[in-house]
């Protein structure tokens, strides 16, 4: 019985590079939802939580759209040489939407739980905001941001629906470890498709159990 690693690799990488886009991205805008208010605050949080909710095809679909080659955004990319429909970069994105509001909503509920006198201290010290959030926010609410990132990469490890339809099905390229056992299940190979679901379910439990530990550390 020969399994085919390529796709948990790439899955791996997918999924790694992905968590790295929405972490930089993630913990700022949890910030602010967590410690500004202004106007249209909770409609921004609705669309950050809105990934959530959305059916894959239909979150898939949209991303089609915005990065395909009708779009400005996908004309762009192709003519700087980043094409991102039916490439591992879409993979990439796809994953990162769609994982995109376990990170904010944890990341938002450490920072809340930040005692805010804490930071007025620092502030009647003269520090400054970047100081007070690196060495003060930050260290604080640090275990519940590795609890988000944790489960943002089991989820961006996981996506089907966005995935597949943004970046395709293509062996050795786009193929990710659920479009693959996808494949097998199609293709009545029951035996090999139970030892990557056995595989794949590991590694999500094991996932599962350091984001809980990470948040009762919180």
């Amino acid at each position: 019985m020969n399994i085919a690693w390529e796709p948990l690799w790439l899955s791996l990488r997918v999924s790694s590079l992905a968590t790295l886009l929405v972490a930089l991205l993630g913990i700022p805008l949890a910030w602010l939802l967590a410690r500004r208010r202004f106007a249209g605050k909770e409609l921004l949080n609705a669309l950050t939580t809105l990934p959530l909710v959305m059916p894959p095809t239909v979150l898939g679909y949209y991303l089609l759209v915005a990065l395909g080659a009708q779009s400005p955004l996908g004309q762009w990319l192709e003519r700087i040489g980043l094409p991102a429909v039916f490439t591992w970069r879409g993979a990439v994105i796809a994953a990162a939407i769609a994982s995109f509001p376990l990170m904010v909503t944890s990341a938002r509920a450490g920072f809340e739980a930040v005692d805010e006198r804490l930071e007025g201290v620092a502030r009647t010290l003269g520090r400054s905001d970047f100081y007070i959030f690196i060495r003060v926010t930050l260290p604080l609410a640090w275990p519940a941001l590795l609890a988000g990132t944790v489960l943002a990469f089991a989820r961006a490890l996981g996506d089907f629906g966005a995935t597949l339809m943004v970046a395709g099905n293509i062996p050795g390229r786009t193929q990710t470890v659920s479009i693959y056992i996808y494949d097998l299940l199609q293709a009545n190979r029951r035996a090999e498709t139970n030892q990557m679901v056995l595989i794949v379910t590991a590694i999500a439990v094991l996932l599962l159990v350091v984001a809980q530990w990470l948040a009762r550390r919180k």
